[in-house]
């Protein structure tokens, strides 16, 4: 249970900080990719913001020796770049370029009840169950 309140509550204060940072709104976001045209830096200094708070808090939480609520930390060890790894990646940024959204803040605007946000959702869902068909058959 405090497993599922934990996540609960990060979930909760990332989807705030999304929404603080404007990063629901995707005129911003498509703002940020036009580089040819009316330009928009917000975008970076957000992810500037993430990468400088992702490296503090790897940084501490690994200097524990395990996590508080897991007996062991589950670090990734694959370093391959492979095709299914550069296909999700291209497609991942193509979803984003044309919506202006990417999985985080598309579930925090759901609040907002805006019936894109909805189909987006429902299309992430059902791409995420295709993988899944695809990749148990194979």
């Amino acid at each position: 249970m405090a497993r599922t309140i934990t996540a609960l509550v990060a979930g909760l204060i990332f989807g705030l900080g999304l929404a603080l940072a404007g990063m629901t709104d995707p005129a911003k976001v498509i703002g940020f990719l036009d580089l040819a045209g009316a330009w928009n830096p917000a975008l970076a200094f957000v992810m500037g913001a993430g990468v400088i708070v992702t490296f503090i808090g790897y940084r501490l939480v690994l200097a524990r020796p395990k996590p508080v609520l897991e007996a062991k930390f589950q670090i990734p060890t694959r370093t391959d770049i492979d095709a299914p790894l550069v296909v999700g990646a291209a497609l991942f940024g193509i979803g984003w370029g044309l919506a202006g959204y990417c999985p985080g803040p598309a579930l925090s605007s759901l609040i907002a009840g805006n019936g894109e946000v909805f189909a987006l959702v429902g299309a992430m869902i059902a791409g995420m169950i295709t993988v899944r068909v695809i990749r148990a058959r194979g």
